[in-house]
């Protein structure tokens, strides 16, 4: 954990050094709407360095450079999640880092440099912002619920079903968020501020930190068809028991063949 924390202080610095002059910045377009920043890059070599030099032996998968290595344990890394806020000035991003045991979680960091507020979480050790405990909501059900999502920018074929949840959902909950950072709004569902999440797509370093904490805080992760673990198809649920619950039982009428496999 405190080679976690030190990798996503040290992103978290470079991000912030490059935060006034974004307009000055390297950017591609890796694919339609999904862009990498040299801040991206700059920053992933910064994480990779501190886990290379404490855990040389393992295995490491970041957003930008890909997999590298072979090994029981696997570092999962977004350097900068919500790069397209970051590049529009829109303050709302993070750093996540994840530790895998094979397709297990056991650590995770999410790290807020504009607000300084570090998310950690341990297998069985609980979820904290700032070193004080945190939990999910206490929300009793979809009535009154704030959630959060995202757009299926890779999977724009999706966006229908995606606008058919949203608008049920929405039949049933308060209000629906949609901030632009995966990694963040679960570490918001593990501190109670958000009693619910979904989307539709994620990749590994999306969500595996975030979701160790929305666990390790009283809650529970799983997919669109309620089955628990890390979803290898990226379609999330996210939220405290009773919330998550109601997620997937509302959008279940929503859900085509390919996205309730």
């Amino acid at each position: 954990m405190n080679v976690a924390v030190r990798a996503a202080r040290a992103a978290g610095q470079v991000i912030l050094r490059h935060i006034n002059r974004i307009e000055n910045l390297d950017v591609v377009e890796k694919q339609r709407n999904d862009y990498v920043s040299e801040v991206d890059r700059q920053a992933e070599a910064e994480i990779i360095r501190e886990l290379r030099r404490a855990y040389p032996d393992h295995a490491v998968l970041a957003e930008e450079s890909g997999a590298s290595g072979r090994s029981r344990y696997t570092w999962v890394v977004d350097p900068l999640d919500g790069t397209h806020n970051y590049l529009r000035g829109f303050p709302h991003f993070c750093v996540s880092i994840a530790l895998l045991e094979g397709k297990e979680p056991v650590h995770g960091v999410i790290y807020d440099p504009l607000r300084g507020e570090l998310f950690t979480s341990s297998k069985g050790d609980g979820a904290f912002l700032n070193d004080r405990r945190m939990r999910v909501s206490k929300r009793e059900s979809l009535a009154g619920a704030l959630l959060t999502t995202g757009f299926p920018y890779r999977q724009r074929k999706h966006l229908r079903t995606q606008m058919a949840m949203t608008e049920t959902l929405l039949g049933e909950a308060e209000d629906i968020r949609r901030t632009g950072s995966a990694a963040l709004d679960l570490a918001y569902v593990a501190a109670g501020r958000i009693d619910g999440y979904f989307e539709i797509g994620l990749k590994p370093w999306d969500m595996a930190a975030g979701c160790l904490l929305v666990r390790e805080a009283g809650g529970r992760y799983c997919d669109f068809t309620g089955r628990d673990g890390l979803p290898d198809n990226g379609n999330l649920i996210a939220g405290n028991l009773k919330v998550a619950d109601g997620i997937i039982k509302t959008i279940a009428k929503d859900l085509t063949p390919d996205l309730a496999r």
